[in-house]
């Protein structure tokens, strides 16, 4: 693989059900390799969902040998309990990267939301409608936790794309630079 091509693994981590996403990045092109879901609901113990996810994770970096590992954050609720499970599924996906000498980046929700779709508060049906045609994918999924964590992938390419801090660009300049992003009415 030459320095212009990359590969991208995106998580959307979860306890009941864990989103994924790969993505190919040619230079400024990007391609979707695979999406899909970890169902989690049917182990009883949170030992064993934790082992699946290090299992399947394993087996999705194996796979398609990820350069990088772009993960969505936790976003904080009140419950307490659920976000120590969450943060533990986070912590084991992150783990198979680390073991593997992956790169690992994390991003807030609002932020992957405004890098798909230029609003930080739009909802999972936008993001996946949007990724559906910036990435020219056939169908959706029946669970948006898989273009969640596409979106996250991506989201993460646009941020290797993006120019530096400080330097100023013009918008002329950014539509030429990416014309996949930009819808035509």
């Amino acid at each position: 693989m030459n320095q212009l091509e990359r590969i991208i693994i995106g998580l959307d981590p979860g306890t009941v059900v864990m989103g994924y996403g790969v993505v190919k990045c040619i230079g400024r092109r990007l391609e979707a390799l695979q999406m899909g879901v970890i169902h989690l609901n049917k182990y009883t113990t949170h030992a064993k969902r934790l082992q699946i996810i290090w299992e399947r994770v394993s087996c999705l970096v194996e796979q398609y040998m990820p350069d990088e590992m772009a993960i969505e954050a936790p976003f904080y609720g009140k419950n307490i309990q659920s976000m120590l499970k969450l943060g533990r599924a986070q912590g084991v996906a992150m783990a198979v990267a680390l073991a593997r000498g992956i790169p690992i980046v994390e991003y807030a929700p609002k932020k992957v939301k405004q890098a798909i779709t230029g609003n930080g508060n739009a909802s999972k049906e936008q993001v996946a409608t949007l990724l559906q045609m910036q990435l020219a994918l056939e169908a959706l999924p029946e669970l948006l936790d898989a273009t969640d964590a596409l979106a996250v992938a991506v989201c993460h390419a646009y941020q290797q794309q993006a120019p530096a801090r400080g330097q100023a660009k013009s918008w002329a300049a950014f539509i030429a630079e990416n014309p996949d992003r930009i819808k035509q009415s």
